[in-house]
């Protein structure tokens, strides 16, 4: 495969088309190894059409997979050995970095004046801010909860910040922040969605980790609204009231080979999460085992090899044990448990499938980012045909978010 260099992805219509339509195809092509959910599926029909590679990966110990999770690089370069097309992997996701570490942490707001604010959202906000610099227009903030970005943004030479928010209590608290800080900030009750909504004259619009219809409602209505400037880092794409994800350009829309993705496909993009403390991990891993012992369980109970949704549980249950939770599952699903149960057969079940689901999830987390960048260049090649001149890269380091896709979108054409 052989794409356009990553720095040219900013100079053209058909170059981010060229793009979408490299990861769509790409996708469409491996699609048996990223559909199936490992989780639900315990024998998906590719360890049946690659069994090398579902040998190679169920081989695998923790230290590797924690090694290769965190080098998906290096890793579709090892699993190319077995699906040759996996070997595009690294030339598929490239694109530029938009801003320096140093200008980030310059941009970022003094820790003294970041009240309510997480250090971890300080740093996202200075580097946002540090990738759209210079700012040109007055600035609407997009979903902005206390206003934390917007305060960053007035930091950076924004003559003015308007913010849109629905919480009325965050409202109020950024408003006090702004007001107490001095800043050039004004918060606004406001929600996104509603019909009707009135674009606030010729504003720069932003967004930081605005989620799925709520970035998709900025794109459509700043272009409608003919906005000079569009700059937003999307996330949670799989929040939407669409049960197959429509695309919004015209280009991939009439591709002909363009991929169906529903909300399943789309969670697969935000499955990547920087790394929890270690007590976490653990009641997430215990609690994993406990759901695929039980799944285990009620397959062989109902005699239907199909997967059995539970819902969330209380989080009183994760102090207890295997039994308890299941008790409490199959009641959840009007499932009679016999008297008499070989609970340690079943936990041990539960350890070997989580065993197992860790590895195939390793190959499946391959396609994260490329799903990521399927919708992101449509979005890219929507903006295009409105008129704008569109950036696409990232703007910090994944450790400090996964989220770190940016687009800077600047109206070009009357």
């Amino acid at each position: 495969m052989t794409l356009p260099p990553a720095a040219s992805v900013h100079q053209s219509p058909v170059t981010f088309y060229n793009r979408w339509q490299a990861v769509n195809d790409w996708l469409a092509r491996h699609e048996p190894l990223w559909r199936p959910i490992p989780f639900m599926e315990p024998a998906p029909s590719w360890c049946r059409d690659y069994p090398e590679l579902a040998s190679w990966l169920e081989a695998l110990d923790d230290r590797d997979c924690e090694y290769w999770q965190e080098n998906l690089a290096e890793f579709s370069q090892q699993a190319a050995h077995f699906v040759p097309g996996l070997a595009d992997y690294s030339e598929l996701i490239a694109v530029p970095v938009l801003a320096a570490p140093e200008s980030s942490h310059a941009a970022a707001l003094a820790e003294v004046d970041a009240v309510d604010m997480p250090g971890r959202k300080r740093e996202q906000a200075g580097a946002f801010a540090a990738s759209i610099r210079p700012l040109a227009e007055p600035i609407l903030d997009w979903c902005c909860g206390k206003g934390h970005l917007a305060r960053t943004l007035a930091g950076q030479g924004a003559s003015s910040v308007l913010g849109f928010e629905w919480n009325p209590e965050l409202v109020v608290d950024g408003n006090r922040l702004a007001q107490h800080y001095g800043d050039p900030v004004t918060l606004r009750q406001q929600d996104v969605m509603a019909e009707g909504l009135a674009w606030p004259g010729q504003v720069h619009g932003v967004a930081l980790h605005a989620c799925g219809d709520l970035h998709r409602q900025l794109i459509r209505c700043g272009s409608e609204e003919q906005a000079p400037r569009l700059s937003f880092s999307p996330c949670c794409y799989h929040l939407t009231e669409h049960e197959n994800y429509p695309l919004m350009s015209e280009h991939a829309r009439c591709h002909a080979g363009a991929l169906s993705i529903d909300r399943n496909g789309l969670r697969l993009a935000v499955q990547e999460t920087v790394t929890a403390p270690a007590r976490v991990r653990e009641q997430t891993r215990q609690v994993s085992v406990w759901r695929l012992g039980f799944d285990a369980l009620q397959r062989e109970l109902r005699g239907v090899d199909c997967y059995l949704p539970v819902p969330s549980h209380p989080a009183r249950l994760n102090t207890g044990d295997f039994r308890t939770f299941c008790a409490w599952a199959a009641d959840k699903k009007r499932l009679a448990l016999p008297l008499i149960i070989d609970w340690q057969h079943w936990l041990a079940e539960g350890e070997r499938r989580f065993r197992q689901v860790r590895r195939h999830e390793l190959l499946r987390h391959l396609f994260r980012r490329p799903l990521e960048l399927w919708l992101v260049f449509d979005y890219a090649v929507f903006l295009e045909e409105r008129g704008y001149r569109v950036r696409l890269g990232t703007f910090c380091d994944r450790s400090l978010t996964p989220r770190n896709l940016l687009l800077d979108a600047v109206r070009v054409s009357a």
